[in-house]
């Protein structure tokens, strides 16, 4: 079984109504982990079905499949539905090109580092 491990962080907002996370995954996202993994985000847009922000760190993460890209698709999909929004800070370049292959990245903008993320998903 291949290692992956997500963190979650709350980060602050002025706006009530918006509840920001940083989600940093490291390891790599693949058929072995990607489905048990998955349900740590799911669980956390159950929680904040509204004005969920989710901030992706992607700079420890090495590999992810399809699968965990139609995973980051459905996420992108449930937490746009609630007002909020995704991106995604720091992506290794084979992440970037990957997302950038399947057209992720017209949905969720790549960002060079975490404050550059924080500004544009809260609308800074």
């Amino acid at each position: 079984m291949t290692d992956a491990h997500i963190t979650i962080e709350d980060i602050a907002s002025t706006d009530a109504q918006k509840h920001v996370k940083l989600v940093a995954i490291s390891g790599q996202l693949d058929e072995s982990n990607i489905d048990e993994k998955s349900q740590e985000i799911y669980t956390l847009i159950n929680q904040n079905p509204q004005g969920l922000f989710l901030i992706f760190d992607f700079e420890k993460l090495e590999y992810m499949n399809s699968k965990a890209i139609g995973y980051l698709t459905d996420w992108y999909g449930k937490v746009t539905e609630g007002g909020g929004k995704i991106g995604i800070a720091k992506a290794k370049q084979n992440i970037t090109d990957i997302l950038q292959v399947v057209g992720l990245t017209q949905l969720i903008s790549l960002y060079a580092n975490i404050d550059e993320a924080k500004f544009a998903v809260l609308g800074g």
